[in-house]
């Protein structure tokens, strides 16, 4: 007769590899099976590689702040872009989150100024305008430096009512407000659209 398996069965595999495939499986589109391919990886790979790894994530943790202008990511405070005279000052592109500059700079046709919001307006989900950064997006509008406004955000029903908002708050101002052209499919978050259809919906932006 089998013996019953014990609750406190001690794991299949040893408890660093266990805690490493935990902790990789808590990364977003990191499965338990990826987590485990990515653990067995690591554990193969030369030690010096391990160790940048590491390194490279502490760093990020350590050096990483946000911009004081606009709120994207960086090391250095203005980030590149704020502080690259070479920019266009006159007009600032609105986006959710970090990723979607990268997104953005990869197509090399816009060159002008960001702002990032580090979200969207979302009822459902308890944000609200005064959860994410537009008092600080106002507050740079009043240079009178800015002649056009882009909204990119995200085409979902969170991006749409954001950009809805925010056409409201800054119409006013007598700035010019543009969306990103039709050529992003709804639903269609930023940061996986490709370069193409990138660089048709900012060529194509239209007045909101």
């Amino acid at each position: 007769m089998r013996e019953k398996t014990s609750i406190n069965q001690a794991p299949p595999t040893a408890e660093p590899i266990s805690r490493l495939i935990q902790e990789l499986n808590k990364l977003p589109g990191i499965g338990i099976k990826s987590a485990q391919r990515l653990a067995f990886y690591l554990l193969r790979a030369p030690e010096e590689s391990a160790r940048l790894l590491s390194e490279a994530i502490l760093s990020v943790k350590q050096q990483i702040t946000f911009c004081s202008v606009c709120f994207n990511v960086t090391d250095s405070d203005p980030c590149r872009i704020c502080r690259n005279e070479e920019r266009d000052r006159s007009k600032v592109c609105i986006v959710e989150q970090p990723q979607d500059i990268l997104a953005l700079e990869h197509t090399r046709i816009y060159k002008g100024l960001y702002h990032v919001l580090h979200g969207a307006i979302s009822p459902t989900d308890g944000v609200g305008a005064g959860d994410i950064r537009i008092r600080e997006l106002l507050e740079r509008l009043k240079n009178n430096q800015v002649d056009e406004v882009i909204l990119a955000t995200n085409t979902n029903l969170e991006g749409e009512q954001t950009a809805m908002y925010l056409n409201r708050l800054i119409s006013p101002l007598g700035i010019k407000v543009t969306r990103l052209a039709r050529g992003l499919p709804f639903g269609t978050e930023l940061e996986y659209a490709d370069d193409v259809t990138l660089t048709r919906a900012i060529e194509g932006r239209q007045e909101f």
